[in-house]
């Protein structure tokens, strides 16, 4: 396995997670991959319960809850490449109660976040999720369209969601919806919803070109009454929340696909060294080795921009536009990757023998999710303008 030599001084309790997840990623993650993929609707809970007894589902939430206590987004990007790097898939499933956990800690009250967090971190935690996307809203979270209409002690949510991680299995929801559709950024409000809650009724799962690992389903609200203590924050502070999570988001799903990079890496090496082609190993060929070297380049460009984040964000300093830069630099990165792999395999790379295909397809969700390629470069762009 090539692993990236980190410029960064490691602690001795950094380098145990780092260590722990990689065993776990190539002990029970990889032998897994292509049997959940083929699963198609069915997340791996029996990974999630082993990966949970290692503290694997919780190391990123708050010691005082119970969990690991790894509060700087350095140490979570580097425990969640050696995750992906096992799978980006399953990776992404075993971190993803850091998503729903953003918002309960910014915004939440100690007696939320204990009620709330407590729970994620024992041996037997549940699933949740967090509810963002509509079918006209993408990437413009200002825009939202499910209302949230205050009535007495309570709120009555109405709306969809869609494409929503974790939804058929999620105990808890975090819903972002709207009190005031024309205050835009200033209306935004979240509400942590129980699954049992009158009116709150799940989709079918949606069918998913790869992460199949996680099933993603719409989120009906119909007059779903949330008690006002389930608000997290006061009214209008939602927007604040969710951009302070996916800030630190993006810098997690650059890690994941820096660790999907490495493993298409290393899979076209193995093959490179072994495959001979007119008489010796096609690593000698001169095509096949510059496009290794541009493998390696590429993974260890999305390192350094992670680090670069998760670095900046864990000094408290703006971190918006490197988020978006090292998201942007290590999905694209990631897809480039897993193409060259498979064509190094050539003919083999396009089976379903090897992992390649489906860490192609796996691979296009990041371009994709949590602001677009596009909204990453139009992020960048209008900061590149504010500092002209």
């Amino acid at each position: 396995m090539r692993a990236i030599r980190n410029a960064l001084d490691l602690s001795d309790e950094q380098r145990e997670f780092v260590a722990l997840a990689r065993d776990f990623a190539l002990r029970e993650i990889r032998p897994r991959a292509r049997e959940v993929d083929d699963a198609d609707h069915a997340s791996p809970l029996d990974l999630w319960d082993k990966a949970a007894k290692l503290g694997l589902t919780s190391f990123m939430l708050p010691a005082r809850h119970g969990g690991g206590g790894v509060g700087d987004l350095v140490t979570q990007a580097l425990v969640t490449e050696e995750l992906c790097y096992g799978d980006i898939g399953i990776g992404n499933l075993l971190t993803s109660n850091g998503f729903f956990a953003g918002p309960v800690e910014a915004l939440g009250t100690p007696a939320q976040q204990e009620r709330w967090l407590t729970p994620l971190c024992s041996d037997d935690p549940p699933l949740t999720a967090l509810a963002v996307t509509e079918p006209g809203v993408g990437s413009d979270a200002a825009g939202l369209r499910t209302r949230a209409v205050r009535d007495g002690s309570s709120y009555v949510l109405n709306g969809q969601k869609t494409w929503i991680s974790n939804a058929p299995y999620a105990r808890w929801i975090v819903v972002f919806a709207t009190v005031d559709a024309s205050l835009r950024s200033r209306g935004v409000t979240a509400f942590v919803v129980e699954r049992d809650t009158p009116g709150l009724r799940i989709g079918r799962a949606l069918p998913k070109m790869g992460q199949r690992a996680i099933v993603s389903a719409e989120v009906f609200l119909e007059d779903v009454r949330v008690p006002q203590e389930n608000r997290l924050g006061e009214e209008g502070q939602g927007f604040y929340g969710l951009m302070r999570t996916f800030d630190a988001s993006r810098i997690l799903i650059a890690a994941a696909c820096t660790g999907l990079s490495r493993a298409a890496l290393d899979t076209a090496l193995d093959y490179a060294r072994q495959r001979e082609q007119f008489g010796k190993p096609i690593i000698e060929h001169q095509a096949v080795a510059f496009r290794l070297a541009d493998m390696a380049a590429k993974t260890d460009i999305s390192h350094l921009l992670t680090m670069r984040a998760a670095a900046l964000f864990d000094a408290g300093d703006p971190a918006t536009e490197e988020s978006s830069i090292a998201k942007l630099t290590a999905s694209e990165n990631a897809m480039w990757c897993t193409w060259a792999a498979l064509q190094t395999h050539g003919g083999w790379g396009y089976s379903r023998e090897f992992l390649l295909e489906k860490w192609m397809r796996d691979a296009k969700l990041e371009e994709i999710e949590e602001g677009t390629s596009d909204i990453q470069r139009l992020i960048i762009s209008r900061s590149l303008a504010k500092s002209a």
